[in-house]
């Protein structure tokens, strides 16, 4: 065999161990879990519904300029008034001392000297035969006759009551006053804003008794009036032909007095001690040496 038959076959043998498929054909290297994880972008946030509200963050209702509400204090006139305040939310029903001091928090059974203040107290009412203590209020009705035969003792003299000072003396005083409004026996005003009850009065003149209703007409023409400033009341008053009364003036006389001119030095009066020479000597003349 020549050379040349050896070499040819050489060659074929090295093409036959050759591969020659593509390399994008290949599969790709072992990777790790992750590199396979592809990048991909996080989902988009849903759009916001044009016509729903945002939502507002809630308010908090402290408020951390001012000093926070840490009960009833320690100073004695600070643990007496909500003592008093406590006694007065009860509606006037007496309680033992011992309650009172459980649920206010306060020392009225261990401090002397609070509990001396708290019996010394004017709206305090102390029962010796019960040991029971009760808040003073302005009246003492109960019932919703009393407290019209209140009402019409007051109006009698000239003046309603206020329906704020009737409640803290009895809890159904307003209950009470819608009652009697209804019924015709207190005519009772009302605030402008939201209708709450302010003053009561008596209903002296009633519908079964020959009263009528005064017409809306007159309603108005009563509530167009205006009255004046206090400055310009006087003025008002005068060109209507009204004069004021003996009270004191709201406009600021002028003083008749200008300034930069004073006026002749007042003389005073010489006191004489020497009585003894009185008839003798003229003492309030001023005598010069001779």
């Amino acid at each position: 065999m020549s050379a040349l038959a050896r070499d040819a076959a050489k060659f074929q043998s090295t093409l036959k161990r050759q591969n020659f498929t593509s390399w994008h054909s290949n599969p790709a290297p072992p990777q790790s879990q992750a590199d396979t994880v592809p990048n991909t972008p996080s989902p988009p946030a849903p759009p916001s519904n044009p016509g729903e509200p945002k939502k507002k963050r809630p308010k908090s209702n402290i408020v951390y300029s001012q000093p926070a509400d840490t009960g009833t204090g320690s100073n004695q006139n600070t643990q007496l008034v909500y003592a008093v305040d406590f006694l007065k939310s009860n509606g006037g029903n007496p309680m033992r001392l011992e309650d009172i001091s459980i649920h206010t928090n306060i020392p009225l059974t261990t401090d002397t000297v609070l509990l001396e203040k708290f019996r010394a107290h004017d709206r305090i009412i102390h029962d010796p035969k019960t040991d029971l203590y009760s808040y003073r209020s302005d009246f003492s009705f109960r019932n919703k006759g009393a407290l019209l035969t209140e009402i019409q003792r007051h109006t009698r003299k000239g003046g309603g009551l206020a329906v704020r000072t009737l409640k803290e003396s009895w809890k159904e005083a307003p209950a009470a006053i819608e009652e009697l409004e209804k019924e015709g026996e207190v005519l009772v005003i009302r605030t402008v804003k939201d209708g709450q009850m302010k003053t009561v009065f008596w209903n002296e003149v009633k519908a079964s008794e020959g009263g009528e209703l005064v017409e809306k007409e007159f309603h108005d023409l009563w509530h167009s009036l205006k009255v004046p400033e206090e400055a310009d009341l006087v003025k008002a008053l005068q060109s209507g032909g009204h004069q004021t009364t003996a009270g004191e003036n709201p406009v600021a006389r002028p003083n008749g007095k200008k300034k930069g001119k004073k006026g002749a030095p007042r003389q005073r009066q010489a006191r004489i001690t020497n009585t003894h020479l009185k008839g003798e000597i003229d003492l309030s003349r001023d005598y010069l040496p001779g």
